[in-house]
C-alpha cells in the first residue's frame, strides 16, 4: 500500500537529475565563449577558478561584489516563452553596481531555480547570461540550477547572480570625489529596465487589460517586445570613460529611480540639481503613467524615466565625456549640476513634451 502512496524515485517526486546532467552539455559552449584569460578549468566541477595572481597589475587591489536579480521580469519572459535576454538584464543589474565604485567585472555566478527543468530552456536563459558578461566584460564561471517542483510551477522559474570585480583603491569612485559645480551627466536606458515591474503588470494587464501580442503604436511594435527589451550594459563604457575623463562618482539608477539614486554618490553637505528639460522620457513611460493614471512623483520613484546611470564629472571635462560615450554607443548628455547644499536631488522643470 504505501507503494503506492510514496514515490520511489526522486524523478517521481518531480525533480530530474538526467535533465540537470543534460543543461550542463547544452551550456558548455556558450559558457567557454563568456570568459576571460585568468579562468581556470571549465564549468561542471563544484566551483569556478580565477587566477588572482592577475591582480598584481593593481598597487592595491581592493574585491568588490555585488547581487541581484530582475524581479517580475521574469513573468513576461515565461508568458512570451522568450527566454534567451532575461540574463543580459540580470547581468546588467550585478555588473553595473560595480562599476559605480569604479570596480571592473572579474566574474558571476547564477542561480536559476524553476518548477520542472527543462534543459533547452534553461540553456536558452544561460546563453543570455553569457551574452550578458560578453557585454559587461566578465567571465561566467559556474551556477546552479535547482528543480522545486510543489513550489513553483512548471513554465515558473527566477534567476539571480552574484559577480565579483576589482579596484585600486586609489581609484575608487564615490561621494568622497564629488565636487561643487561637477557636472552631472545622463546615460540613456534602453526602456524599462528591470526594475517597476509590478507596476506595469498592473498598470498593462490588470488595469488597461492589453495582451502582450498587442501592437502598440507608441512603441512602434507589441507590448511584450517592449517590455522584454535587455536592460542595456554600462560596464564597459564607464570603465573606459573613467580613463578618458575625471569621472567622480556613477549611479545606477535602479529601484527608487532618479532621485534615491544619485543621492546614495553625493557627500552630505552637496546636492545635485537635475533639469527635466533636458530629456524626453521614452514613449513606454508616458504610456504608463497615462493608463495607470499614475502622479509624475510616483513614476520617478518607480521607473529610470530613461536614465540608466549617472556620471558625475569634473565640470571642464564634460564636453569630453558627453562625446566619448556618444562615440560608443550611449546616448549621452548633460542633465544637471552638483550645488551647495545637505544631500539631496532636486529635479526641476519639466520633461521635454510636457510632465505628467
Amino acid at each position: 500500500m504505501t507503494e503506492d502512496i510514496y514515490p520511489t524515485s526522486y524523478s517521481d517526486a518531480g525533480v530530474d537529475i538526467d535533465a540537470g546532467e543534460r543543461v550542463v552539455d547544452l551550456i558548455q559552449q556558450v559558457v567557454a565563449a563568456a570568459g576571460r584569460p585568468e579562468v581556470v578549468g571549465s564549468i561542471g566541477g563544484f566551483s569556478g577558478l580565477f587566477d588572482a595572481s592577475a591582480l598584481a597589475r593593481f598597487r592595491r587591489p581592493l574585491l568588490a561584489t555585488t547581487t541581484d536579480g530582475v524581479g517580475t521580469k521574469v513573468v513576461i519572459a515565461q508568458r512570451m516563452e522568450k527566454h534567451d535576454t532575461i540574463g543580459i538584464d540580470l547581468v546588467a543589474m550585478v555588473a553595473d553596481d560595480l562599476v559605480v565604485c569604479g570596480a571592473e567585472p572579474l566574474f558571476l555566478t547564477d542561480y536559476i531555480a524553476c518548477g520542472k527543468l527543462l534543459p533547452e530552456r534553461i540553456a536558452a536563459i544561460v546563453t543570455g547570461v553569457a551574452q550578458g558578461c560578453r557585454l559587461a566584460g566578465c567571465a561566467l564561471i559556474g551556477g546552479e540550477t535547482a528543480e522545486h517542483p510543489g513550489v513553483l510551477g512548471p513554465a515558473e522559474y527566477d534567476l539571480a547572480g552574484a559577480a565579483t570585480g576589482v579596484v585600486d583603491a586609489e581609484h575608487i569612485l564615490g561621494a568622497e570625489r564629488v565636487e561643487w559645480d561637477d557636472t552631472v551627466i545622463a546615460l540613456g536606458s534602453s526602456g524599462l529596465h528591470s526594475n517597476g515591474y509590478s507596476l506595469v503588470r498592473r498598470v498593462f494587464f490588470e488595469m488597461a487589460k492589453w495582451e502582450l501580442d498587442r501592437h502598440v503604436e507608441d512603441f512602434g511594435r507589441s507590448l511584450g517586445e517592449e517590455l522584454l527589451e535587455p536592460t542595456r550594459v554600462y560596464s564597459q563604457a564607464c570603465l573606459s570613460l573613467a580613463g578618458q575623463a575625471d569621472v567622480r562618482a556613477y549611479a545606477h539608477v535602479t529601484g527608487g529611480g532618479i532621485q534615491a539614486n544619485l543621492k546614495r554618490v553625493l557627500p552630505a553637505d552637496l546636492s545635485v540639481r537635475i533639469d527635466r528639460e533636458s530629456w524626453t522620457p521614452p514613449p513606454v513611460f508616458q504610456v504608463i503613467g497615462r493608463l495607470g493614471r499614475i502622479e509624475q512623483r510616483e513614476m520617478e520613484r518607480t521607473f529610470n524615466m530613461g536614465i540608466g546611470m549617472f556620471a558625475v564629472v569634473k565640470a571642464a571635462d564634460t564636453d569630453v565625456a558627453v562625446s566619448w560615450l556618444a562615440s560608443h554607443g550611449i546616448p549621452a548628455w548633460t542633465a544637471g549640476r552638483v550645488v551647495s547644499g545637505e544631500r539631496a536631488v532636486e529635479l526641476t522643470g519639466c520633461y521635454r513634451g510636457g510632465c505628467a
